[in-house]
């Protein structure tokens, strides 16, 4: 038949057969239904109207993580070609793309307040003797500018990395936190490798924090928010 509907009891758990979903899309029509990637970690939960695919995506199993039956209708390809526009508004497509959407607007706002929070503290520091001379780089101090572009161009790259997580991590939120940390961690040396003071070298570290304490919550958090 080209459409049946699957019913997921609370607490219950059903494998994927792959040659069953090969074609099929699904629609959540009742409660809430947990997609599991084949590591057995938590997948996203979606919600009710929410569309997906299976094919090539490597979830082994479908979970209902509540107490009352979920049930999800399952449209084979004779019903899609015929009607999967209508259905395909409320999909995993348009979910994505409100979520990448709104990952890129949260991203640019963020950026803007790290840019606007380095940029200001860098002045305040200079204002009480911080002269930040580079002797590595010709005993140049650096400019406020620098501090804008540098964080501009940095949180960027952490709103990409959020958005690649985001299309291709089961846990883009938990795994973004990870790696955001890490880079963050590692940025904290070269201020004491370029034979700076260490009051410039300390205020270059206060600086790389204030960006990276601006840009991480906002971007879990929209992460967070994009897998409920």
């Amino acid at each position: 038949m080209p459409v049946r509907t699957l019913a997921l009891p609370g607490g219950a758990r059903v494998a994927v057969v792959a040659a069953q979903w090969q074609h099929a899309y699904g629609v959540v029509t009742r409660g809430r239904v947990q997609l599991e990637p084949r590591d057995g970690a938590p997948g996203p939960v979606l919600r009710r109207d929410a569309g997906f695919w299976l094919r090539d995506t490597g979830v082994r199993a479908l979970r209902n993580p509540g107490r009352r039956t979920a049930t999800v209708r399952v449209l084979t390809p004779d019903f899609w070609r015929s009607d999967m526009i209508s259905s395909t508004g409320t999909g995993v497509g348009s979910r994505r793309s409100h979520g990448f959407r709104r990952l890129a607007v949260t991203g640019v706002v963020a950026t803007l307040v790290a840019m606007t929070a380095t940029t200001l503290g860098a002045a305040l520091a200079r204002a009480a003797g911080v002269d930040f001379a580079i002797p590595d780089g010709g005993d140049e101090a650096i400019p406020l500018g620098g501090f804008t572009v540098v964080t501009g161009f940095f949180s960027l790259v952490g709103v990409v990395i959020a958005a690649v997580l985001l299309r291709f991590s089961a846990r883009p939120a938990s795994r973004f936190v990870w790696t955001a940390v890490a880079l963050t961690t590692l940025s904290l040396a070269p201020p004491f490798l370029v034979g700076a003071t260490a009051t410039t070298s300390v205020t270059l570290v206060a600086m790389h924090l204030v960006a990276a304490a601006v840009m991480i919550p906002a971007l879990t958090r929209c992460l967070v928010a994009r897998t409920d």
